[in-house]
């Protein structure tokens, strides 16, 4: 994988990650029931009083951009299907299958999309904190009606076992401080080579955010309450490790543990989906 293609893989998953907030596990299947096996169709589901959907420029450098607003106003740059997919029905990557390479989460095909909600609805009243904060529920719900009347998506959920990871208290000192702005989004990140550091941010979001990188269901179970700020720097500058490997090697040093294990995963299966007429 090149250095371009690293970068977007890196900046895709970031975006990407901030909007999903629960990996589905067993937790997942105790607070989110699965749904009915047959999909929704648009005329019992809310949808945009006005929605534009149009191919991305080839030169776009945007990648998985989708922004909230006062109003309910949605604009996205450069989404592709299966993104606009994990947002709509609030899953990860790692529990979508199916559907053709033109709607891979990196690689497919980038989409330029404005909608507005109609002017009685509960999403006309919205008006998040951060352009990032994730859509409300009504939102979502008319992200899956544009893509069921747009992009002719037909889908349906199953519950699969698999490969999970649970996040514990670890047996050495608890590395974490309390945040020093309890306004600031809840985020966690690095390089993912030497450096890994959060703001802000609960468990159940840290472990979610890990999830993302991982490929699977991260479920918290440390037990600790509230959010935090932590840094961890690896002492070794020329460490190799894989995704994997440094993520255990930083929770281990912040006094957490990631245990492999295995759980039912709720996963989206597409059935078929086609590329939307522009409009």
């Amino acid at each position: 994988m090149d250095r371009k293609m690293k970068h977007m893989r890196s900046v895709c998953l970031t975006v990407a990650s901030i909007w999903i907030v629960r990996a589905a596990a067993s937790t997942f299947a105790k607070e989110n029931p699965a749904p009915v096996q047959t999909q929704t169709t648009p005329a019992n589901l809310p949808q945009f009083e006005a929605a534009s959907v149009r191919p991305s420029g080839p030169n776009d450098p945007e990648l998985n951009g989708l922004r909230t607003y006062a109003g309910g106003r949605i604009i996205g740059k450069g989404a592709r299907a299966q993104y606009l997919i994990m947002v709509a029905f609030n899953v990860q990557r790692f529990q979508i299958t199916g559907g053709p390479g033109w709607t891979d989460l990196v690689t497919g095909e980038g989409f330029d999309i404005q909608a507005v909600p109609p002017e009685d609805s509960a999403s006309a009243h919205s008006n998040p904190t951060f352009s990032i904060d994730p859509p409300i529920d009504e939102e979502r719900q008319m992200l899956q009606s544009l893509l069921i009347d747009r992009f002719q998506l037909k889908y349906h959920f199953e519950t699969r076992d698999g490969q999970i990871y649970l996040l514990e208290r670890g047996k050495g000192k608890l590395n974490l401080q309390p945040p020093s702005d309890k306004t600031a989004y809840p985020w966690a990140g690095g390089n993912y080579k030497d450096w890994y550091g959060g703001k802000n941010i609960p468990m159940p979001k840290l472990a979610e955010r890990m999830g993302n990188w991982l490929g699977r269901p991260v479920i918290d179970q440390t037990g600790l309450a509230g959010s935090f700020d932590f840094d961890y720097k690896t002492s070794d500058p020329d460490n190799d490790a894989d995704i994997t490997g440094f993520l255990l090697a930083a929770m281990k040093a912040l006094g957490l543990e990631l245990k492999a294990s295995k759980g039912p995963i709720q996963t989206f299966v597409i059935d078929h989906i086609e590329r939307p007429s522009p409009n």
